[in-house]
């Protein structure tokens, strides 16, 4: 039974339910310590295969790069539908 002079909050959540509460403009954050330091590694393979003649090297910089950025990121659609 409710009080009346407390009222009811339309957003409570069960007290099971630890997620933080996000806003539905933005997406919770992403965890991009390994993009950053993907990217860190891409720029280093970028440099050593431009200041050495080494196509192999900058080829490969470019696809960590990419690898990287790709983490890096928003997602393009919700992972799950909005209820």
């Amino acid at each position: 039974m409710t009080h009346p002079e407390i009222e009811p909050q339309s957003d409570a959540r069960p007290p099971y339910d630890r997620r933080p509460p996000y806003d539905h403009q933005t997406p919770p954050p992403r965890r991009s310590r390994r993009a950053w330091a993907l990217l860190a590694v891409a720029l280093a393979m970028l440099i050593t295969g431009t200041v050495l003649p080494h196509g192999l090297l900058l080829a490969s910089g470019l696809v960590v790069a990419g690898l990287a950025t790709h983490l890096l990121a928003p997602p393009d659609a919700p992972d799950r539908p909005e209820p």
